[in-house]
C-alpha cells in the first residue's frame, strides 16, 4: 500500500477526530463520511474493530505504513517500560515528526518532504531519511542554503507549539532532541493500550 495522499478531512471524519490538525471542513461535518454519515443506525464495533481503528488512527496521524509501524512495535516491546508509551516515544523520535514538532514544517507530510529533499542535517550531516531514529542529544538543523526557503521561513514565523523535550535555537535555526517525551507531553489523542492489545492477540 502506498502512502495516503487523499482527502484528509474524510479520514478525520472516519476517526471522529481532527487528527491532521485544525480543520474548518471537519468542524462543519464532524460525522462519519459517506451518504449515511449522519445515520444513527450504525453497527457497534467489536473489540477487535475498536483496536484496529486505534491502530489505523495512529498510522494515519504519523503517516507510517503497516510494516514500519509493526517493526516499531516489535522494537518497543523489547524495551523496558510500558510498551504502548515506548511505542509512542519511538514514533515521536522519528526525524520527520521532530522536524514537524520544531515548527520547521507546518505538517508531518510537509516535514517528510523537507527531509526527503535534503534540507535537514542531523549532527552536521545531511539526512534524507524521514524515519531516521533520533537519539537524545542529536542536533537537527536546517542546511545553510535552505534557510531562506519560503516554506520553512513561513512555518517558523507561525511557530507556536513548544515542547519541553525539544530545544530550539532561533539564531542558528537548529533544534536539539533533549530526551524521549513522557506520555503526558505527547498531545496526540491515541489510546496506545488498544494497539498493544491488538498486536498481542
Amino acid at each position: 500500500m502506498a502512502r495516503y495522499i487523499g482527502p484528509k478531512t474524510r479520514i478525520a471524519r472516519k476517526f471522529k477526530d481532527p487528527i491532521f490538525g485544525p480543520d474548518k471542513h471537519y468542524e462543519k461535518k464532524n460525522y462519519p463520511p459517506g451518504m449515511h454519515g449522519m445515520s444513527r443506525r450504525r453497527p457497534k464495533l467489536s473489540e477487535y474493530g475498536t483496536q484496529l481503528m486505534e491502530k489505523q488512527k495512529a498510522k494515519y496521524t504519523y503517516g507510517i505504513l503497516e510494516r514500519q509501524f509493526k517493526n516499531t512495535f516489535i522494537k518497543a516491546s523489547r524495551k523496558k517500560g510500558i510498551t504502548g508509551e515506548v511505542l509512542l516515544q519511538l514514533i515521536e523520535a522519528r526525524l520527520d515528526n521532530v522536524v514537524f514538532r520544531l515548527g520547521i514544517a507546518p505538517t508531518r507530510s510537509g516535514a517528510r518532504q523537507v527531509v526527503g529533499h535534503r534540507h535537514i542535517t542531523v549532527n552536521g550531516k545531511v539526512c534524507n531519511i524521514p524515519s531516521y531514529d533520533l537519539k537524545p542529544g542529536d542536533i537537527i538543523a536546517i542546511r545553510e542554503r535552505s534557510k531562506s526557503l519560503e516554506m520553512i521561513t513561513d512555518s517558523l514565523a507561525s511557530r507556536s507549539n513548544q515542547f519541553s523535550w525539544l530545544e530550539w535555537d532561533k539564531d542558528m535555526m537548529a533544534g536539539k532532541f533533549m530526551n524521549y517525551p513522557e506520555r503526558s507531553e505527547i498531545p496526540e489523542n491515541i489510546k496506545e493500550q488498544l494497539i498493544v492489545e491488538l498486536y498481542s492477540k
